[in-house]
């Protein structure tokens, strides 16, 4: 089992930036692909990028070159640097963890999730 928890969401102007930090809990983080999603209200949840075991990352294309995902093995975390945030980043974020090989992009691909963190963008 691997238990997730998002934290540094909040109010941020457009065009400022927040760093989100997911901490899992466990002694194999280190062997999952960890990724981002995000999900608006009234909108499926989407996902937004994930970093794989051996480091490989991708990006949605809504948020390529405005967001950095990163890990840190040694202190179980991953981190998602939002920059030049837009009022339609607004969301709750979820981290994921998932397990296995190939592309990471849909949330069957994920076994554990957090409980996720609100992001509001204002004007």
């Amino acid at each position: 089992q691997v238990q997730l928890v998002e934290s540094g969401g909040g109010l941020v102007q457009a065009g400022g930036s927040l760093r989100l930090a997911c901490a899992a809990s466990g002694r194999t983080f280190s062997i999952y692909t960890m990724g981002w999603f995000r999900q608006a209200p009234g909108k499926e949840r989407e996902f937004v990028a994930y970093i794989s075991r051996s480091g490989s990352l991708y990006y949605a294309d809504s948020v390529k070159g405005r967001f950095t995902i990163s890990r840190d093995n040694a202190k179980n975390t991953v981190y998602l640097q939002m920059n030049s945030l837009k009022h339609e980043d607004a969301a709750v974020y979820y981290c994921a963890a998932g397990y296995g090989s190939g592309w990471f992009q849909s949330t069957g691909k994920y076994d554990y999730w957090g409980q996720g963190t609100q992001v509001t963008v204002s004007s």
